[in-house]
């Protein structure tokens, strides 16, 4: 991985997510190089520095859409507004849970990203997912109608976060944008613990995430744009662990991606605490208590003691897709082994590790991340047409048979 930040692994990530999703070399260059002093002192020491200095190129970048659209220069404007918003939420997922500007911030490359689609023309609408008594926020990205066969609904996609991720990062990331053009449409959704769930409506995260998956696929039945009866989903990072969980047990889910094996979350806590591999964000555990509502460290050990796949892959029964990268820095390379070799019942098993000399290496493959999307949207395609379209009174019987609440 590029290691802008050469002793500073969690920062230097940040860095190459912007470079890998969009962002220009230069404007990124000059976001960190203000900062490059200050690296040295940690992860966590410094973060507001870097918030201002990535904040300063958005901010030129806001000022100068501006003009654009003033002229009527609304592509470039547009172009302007999603750089604004990436550079912004990078540098937003680095603060603390308590530093004071962080729904601010978060806000600010939400209304940016917006801006950018309402400019754009991008397929893509925002929604709101029933859960309990609340809702959990999403984009739907839709597939392109000419890659979808005449007189059929497209397949759907359910996209997660993983610990500190957002739907916004989704988008960026282009896979729902991969998607859409081999006629699959995306559900882009801000689990509890993660994004604006947790940031803005205070939903925190929970272990048998088959419930949050039961609500997406409900939403889905809603819709008729989608053919709900072909439903997959992906996770990555934390969601290596969410989404094989979720479909272990919600039987209406018809494919699953672990972009990033999580298969033990517990034992990568007991590795933490031991100082063992990297962190994914600075403020780690002050982080891992917000995302779980724990009130201290051993209430977050207690809920999270759960979050592990034993006993669980055993139980998904459709298509399995596993990608790790090599030299994945957070999470062992030995995790996706185990997720793939207990996954016994899946018809279609399959563990992609990306290794030298291809690329994408690292966590989630995050270095090379559209080689990594695509080879993941290509095998979702594939599997879809693989699968046809399922029997409706089959699909009914077995909706819910394994779904725990």
């Amino acid at each position: 991985m590029f290691m802008y930040f050469p002793t500073n692994y969690v920062w230097s990530m940040a860095a190459v997510a912007a470079l890998n999703n969009g962002g220009l070399i230069d404007e990124v260059d000059r976001a960190c190089k203000p900062v490059l002093e200050a690296s040295r002192n940690g992860d966590d020491v410094g973060t507001e520095l870097l918030y201002a200095s990535w904040a300063a190129v958005a901010d030129r970048l806001i000022a100068s859409a501006e003009e654009d659209v003033a002229r009527g220069r609304l592509i470039g404007a547009g172009d302007k507004y999603y750089r604004a918003s990436l550079y912004t939420s990078q540098a937003e997922r680095l603060q603390s849970p308590g530093w004071e500007g962080r729904k601010a911030a978060y806000q600010k490359s939400i209304d940016l990203l917006l801006r950018h689609v309402e400019l754009s023309g991008a397929p893509f609408e925002t929604v709101e997912i029933p859960y309990g008594d609340a809702s959990l926020p999403g984009y739907l990205y839709h597939a392109d109608p000419a890659a979808v066969p005449e007189g059929s609904l497209p397949p759907v996609m359910v996209q997660w976060n993983g610990l500190d991720s957002t739907k916004e990062m989704m988008y960026y990331s282009q896979f729902p944008q991969m998607l859409a053009r081999r006629g699959i449409s995306t559900l882009m959704v801000d689990t509890p613990g993660s994004g604006e769930a947790l940031r803005m409506r205070g939903l925190t995260a929970r272990y048998d995430t088959e419930v949050w998956a039961a609500a997406c696929v409900d939403f889905l039945e809603t819709r008729d744009d989608v053919d709900a009866s072909r439903a997959g989903i992906v996770g990555w990072s934390l969601g290596g662990y969410y989404a094989p969980r979720a479909a272990a047990f919600e039987k209406r889910l018809r494919l699953v991606v672990a972009w990033g094996a999580n298969h033990d979350w517990a034992a990568v806590q007991r590795r933490r605490l031991d100082r063992e591999g990297e962190n994914p964000v600075p403020h780690y555990w002050q982080h891992v208590q917000w995302v779980w509502g724990a009130s201290g460290m051993d209430d977050f050990l207690e809920r999270t003691k759960d979050m592990h796949l034993d006993g669980v892959v055993e139980h998904i029964s459709v298509p399995f897709l596993i990608t790790h990268g090599a030299n994945d820095r957070q999470i062992p390379v030995a995790m996706a082994h185990r997720s793939f070799e207990q996954a016994v019942n899946s018809p279609k098993r399959e563990l992609k590790v990306f290794d030298e000399p291809e690329g994408g290496t690292e966590h989630i493959s995050i270095d090379h991340l559209a080689y990594a999307a695509a080879f993941v949207a290509d095998w979702v395609a594939e599997t879809f047409a693989e699968l046809g379209t399922p029997d409706a009174a089959a699909v009914g019987a077995d909706a819910r048979g394994g779904a725990v609440g």
